[in-house]
């Protein structure tokens, strides 16, 4: 955290912005916090996907905001499509060990499960590193740095009773002192799945997984929507099974690289997102508007 403050009071001094503004870079931080409206209770997720009784110890925040985070202050592209985030109560948006579960749907159909015990998850790695590879020689000429799929953070596992699937990828971004974690859960619906992906660093694997049980008993299908009600006759089977949603929905290049892509969008570097948000709020000075109310203002909690 002292880096991120560091550079935040650096990029302030070189925009020659003055000291009084903020008695600290950490007062900057807290302004933007105080504009989060969390929730909690019960929660509507999507258009009738389901619900989502916030668990203990965490609080809810609405789409509209969540695109903020992930676009304007973790500095990534996008954000669209985002049903909203789950953060730790104590610690929300903006402190320094803040970590997420970020809600999305994928309503492109029923997947089958047949094959889950038949992947063999190591072989798979191996084919997602040897892809990568060559991934990450067109990302050096396009001038970004690599990203190194470290290994299984948490080996796949599929829960068929519960239907749901669940796995974890350690990532290193260049020359990242702190690994990132990238842990995954998918619970199978009738139309789709409800995607949860905690994105976090590697030294939170634990904690990221000892919160995994109360956040899947708290999303609840809306009634016809679960995968016990597919229908053979008239629901859409999804092109791809178990192995695909690890791999990226198909065993491809192509399939590999829309998942790390994916992921990509949702890791904010640290210092980045800082100077990011803090270059936004000098626009809007220069312009007039001080910094936005960062929305979230219905009474009625639903996404």
């Amino acid at each position: 955290m002292k880096k991120i403050l560091f550079c935040l009071l650096l990029f302030a001094f070189a925009f020659n912005i003055q000291a009084q503004e903020f008695d600290s870079a950490q007062a900057f931080i807290d302004s933007l916090e105080s504009k989060f409206h969390y929730q909690t209770g019960e929660i509507k997720i999507g258009d009738d996907i389901g619900t989502l009784s916030v668990p203990k110890g965490f609080a809810y925040v609405d789409p509209e905001q969540s695109q903020y985070v992930i676009h304007d202050l973790w500095g990534n592209p996008g954000g669209e499509g985002t049903l909203g985030m789950l953060v730790p109560e104590n610690g929300g948006v903006m402190h320094d060990e803040s970590w997420a579960f970020i809600i999305t749907y994928d309503e492109s159909g029923y997947v089958e499960d047949g094959d889950a015990d038949d992947i063999d998850y190591e072989e798979l790695l191996t084919q997602m590193r040897e892809d990568g590879a060559t991934w990450n020689e067109e990302r050096k000429k396009q001038g970004y740095e690599p990203i190194e799929l470290v290994g299984w953070a948490s080996t796949p596992y599929y829960d068929a009773d519960k239907k749901v699937l669940y796995w974890a990828k350690e990532l290193k971004f260049g020359e990242a002192e702190l690994n990132t974690l990238n842990y995954d859960v998918r619970i199978l619906g009738r139309k789709g799945h409800l995607q949860l992906q905690a994105v976090a660093g590697i030294n939170q694997l634990a904690t990221v997984q000892q919160n995994i049980p109360s956040v899947l008993t708290a999303f609840n299908y809306a009634e016809g929507k679960r995968y016990s009600d597919f229908d053979p006759d008239i629901d859409e089977v999804a092109a791809w099974t178990i192995g695909g949603l690890v791999a990226g929905k198909v065993l491809a290049k192509a399939g590999f690289f829309a998942v790390i892509l994916k992921n990509i969008k949702l890791i904010g570097i640290a210092v980045m997102a800082a100077i990011t948000a803090l270059w936004k709020l000098f626009k809007k000075k220069v312009n007039g508007p001080d910094v936005r109310d960062i929305g979230g203002t219905s009474d009625t909690p639903q996404a």
